[in-house]
Order: C-alpha cells, then sequence, then structure tokens
C-alpha cells in the first residue's frame, strides 16, 4: 500500500540530480519509498511526466523556508540540492541550504542527503594566488559554498549522509563542453586538467546513488559518501569520444589561465574548480570512489556506455 510507504521529499525533481533520484525510487516496483517530487513550477512537462509514473507533485521555492517546511512535512527523508547556475550567486545557494537545513530539523526529517562539494578554501586559501580569489571571498564560488553550507546541516542536528558528487558526462551536451571544431575543422576537447584525473559520471546516476543510500537506511548518516563513474583523463575523455563518434577528437589541455579568459558566465569559477581538480588530484579523486557508486548503484555506467547511448546529443559545431 502507498500509505505504508516512507516519504522521501526530492528537492530539485524536475532537475539532472533530483530528478534522477524520483526516476529510481518510482521505477522500483518493491520500494519502500514513495516520491514527493518539489519543483517550482508543478505544471512543467517534467513535474507532469514525475505525476504521471506516480510522483506525489507539491510546488515549493527552497530559497522560502516555510514553503520547504511544507514540502518537507510527514517525510521520511529528503533529498537536497541547490542549482547554483540558475543565478550565480554563493550568498543565495548558502541561504537556500539554510532554508533546507531549517526545514528539515523543524519538521523531523530522519534523513537527508545533501548534495555537496569540497571547501576549496581549505586547500587554496584566499591568500593563495595560485588562482585568483572570486566575489571577494571564493577560490571555487560553486564548490565553497556548498563546503561551506554543511555546518549548516551538522550544527542544526539533521541527521545528514553529505554526498559529494562529479563532473556530468551530460556536460559535454549541455554547458558547451563538449568537442569543438578548431580552425582546422578539427574536433578537439579543451581541459585546463594537463594529465590528471577527472572524476566523472552519468548525472542520472546521481540519483541512483542517492536512492542506494536511502535503501541502506541508517548506515550513511553523519557520513561523507563520494560517488563517480570512471576517473578520466582529458586524453582518455577524447579517445572515448573519438571511438563514439567515428571522428579524431584530440585534446586540447589548456591552461587554466587560458580556460578563465574564455569569457562565457561561469569561465573564471570553471578555470578554477578544473586547476584545483588538477592540483589535488588526489585529495579530489581519493573520495570518490567508482567501487562505492556501484555498490549503492550497481547500474553505474561508464563512459562509453554512455556515450553509445548519448553521443547522437553532443552538439559538434
Amino acid at each position: 500500500m502507498m500509505a505504508d510507504k516512507k516519504i522521501i521529499s526530492v528537492v530539485g525533481a524536475t532537475g539532472a540530480q533530483g530528478g534522477g533520484l524520483a526516476r529510481a525510487i518510482l521505477a522500483d516496483k518493491n520500494s519502500s519509498f514513495r516520491v514527493r517530487a518539489i519543483t517550482r513550477d508543478v505544471k512543467s512537462d517534467k513535474a507532469k511526466a514525475l505525476a504521471t509514473l506516480g510522483a506525489e507533485v507539491v510546488a515549493a521555492n527552497i530559497d522560502d523556508v516555510e514553503s520547504v517546511k511544507r514540502a518537507f512535512a510527514g517525510a521520511h527523508g529528503a533529498y537536497c540540492v541547490t542549482f547554483f547556475w540558475a543565478h550565480m550567486s554563493p550568498e543565495r545557494e548558502l541561504a537556500e541550504a539554510r532554508a533546507m537545513a531549517q526545514a528539515a530539523k523543524q519538521t523531523g526529517v530522519q534523513h537527508v542527503i545533501w548534495s555537496t562539494l569540497e571547501d576549496t578554501r581549505k586547500w587554496v586559501p584566499l591568500s593563495d594566488n595560485r588562482m585568483p580569489t572570486l566575489m571577494g571571498k571564493y577560490k571555487v564560488p560553486h564548490f565553497d559554498a556548498k563546503g561551506e553550507a554543511n555546518a549548516f546541516f551538522t550544527e542544526a542536528g539533521v541527521p545528514t549522509t553529505f554526498l559529494l558528487t562529479s563532473f556530468y558526462w551530460e556536460n559535454l551536451i549541455y554547458f558547451g563542453m563538449g568537442p569543438k571544431k578548431d580552425p582546422t575543422g578539427r574536433l578537439a576537447l579543451t581541459l585546463p586538467m594537463a594529465d590528471k584525473k577527472l572524476p566523472t559520471m552519468a548525472s542520472e546516476d546521481i540519483g541512483k546513488c542517492a536512492y542506494g543510500i536511502f535503501k541502506t537506511g541508517t548506515e550513511h548518516i553523519g557520513k561523507t559518501v563520494g560517488i563517480a563513474g570512471e576517473h578520466l583523463t582529458g586524453a582518455q575523455m577524447a579517445s572515448a569520444l573519438s571511438t563514439a563518434l567515428g571522428k579524431a577528437v584530440t585534446y586540447n589541455a589548456v591552461t587554466p589561465e587560458a580556460f578563465r579568459g574564455f569569457g562565457f558566465p561561469g569561465a573564471e569559477d570553471l578555470g578554477n574548480m578544473f586547476q584545483f581538480n588538477r592540483d589535488f588530484e588526489q585529495a579530489f579523486c581519493a573520495p570518490r570512489d567508482p567501487a562505492i557508486a556501484r555498490a549503492l548503484n550497481p547500474s553505474l555506467q561508464t563512459f562509453d556506455a554512455w556515450l553509445a547511448q548519448n553521443k547522437a546529443r553532443i552538439p559538434l559545431d
């Protein structure tokens, strides 16, 4: 019976991470959970699709703690995530995380998964000129605010699993980070990673791993769990793309300085992110063990498998 199933409130249920979790629960007919999909717009096509699959769809705005409390009321678990790129404001991201932590505390949620990242200032203090300080007080704004926000959940006493995510392969489709033609017409993948490995994964697998964490009950509460599909160098990604696309893709290893200068919105933030990943490869890769992700999500995809399904969606202009 549906009434016996524990509610998981999923923030960002129409986005990449929350959508993956919602679909993972809805696809499991024997699940002990049911989905409360939280979205700003319950009339969107993605929200309607989740409702058709059996989700309870509710409107909430994570900038408003009262609306989050209503969306968390009666829930056993909550998946908490922010989307920095919608507004590119670390301060707003901090406020959203605080609102979710407060709402979880006040409604008695028994297990929160907070989708987080490292506060890179622990490795690269603001006084370190290896990379520029951005917005006055961050090195990698879209990482640092999430890492700083971990304390909101801890200090509120919310039972939390801290989920360290990885670079999405979907960035090759949607974020303009796929192979581009150089002046001679050849395809090149441009990353400022030198020969270092980057933890990467299919965004859908993040939600599936989160479902695996909820299924293990209290085992991961109070712990940090890092996930990745594969750790890949730029050269390895270019090689896999070449095979999948049937066209040669070279790896264009630019400097972080060059990447920061590309001028698109977020270029400085991403240039610093890749430099952090490059300069602290071991610290970044070690917590994100693909074996842990596979234990939580046995259907974890490899890059080759993901490319076989998605190569036609990668724009090559």
